[in-house]
């Protein structure tokens, strides 16, 4: 379903966070990950359209490190959106009273991270 979307939607272009290797031993799921990496690739109408970014980019934009983690690419992103929500954290807000980033959990911040970093990468171009 999600690569038939990338077929039907219009784009100038995908970021797509990209595998590096640390040389420490990996397990399946990065193997995966790279698997559906190539599969969102292909699925592109021209692959030139791909934006592959590095988790190491995407924190350095942000927190100007590499060492951040990911609770720290969070606060970044949150940082970077106005505080319009209800709740303790506006940004994200409440059912009620959602703010700009009402929805966005779990695997979705890296992903927003990598978004932001495209963004800001290619902006005027």
């Amino acid at each position: 379903m999600l690569l038939s979307r990338l077929a039907a939607v219009e784009y100038t272009q995908v970021a797509i966070e990209m595998i590096a290797s640390y040389g420490m031993p990996v397990g399946k799921e990065v193997f995966e990950t790279c698997l559906w990496i190539g599969r969102f690739v292909q699925a592109l109408e021209t692959p030139e359209e791909a934006r592959l970014l590095y988790r190491k980019d995407v924190k350095m934009h942000l927190c100007g490190t590499t060492k951040a983690k990911d609770a720290n690419v969070r606060q970044a992103l949150l940082d970077l959106f106005p505080r319009t929500g209800g709740g303790k954290t506006p940004q994200i807000g409440t059912k009620k009273q959602p703010g700009p980033l009402y929805g966005v959990s779990t695997h979705a911040w890296p992903a927003l991270g990598v978004a932001v970093t495209l963004a800001a990468r290619t902006k005027g171009k």
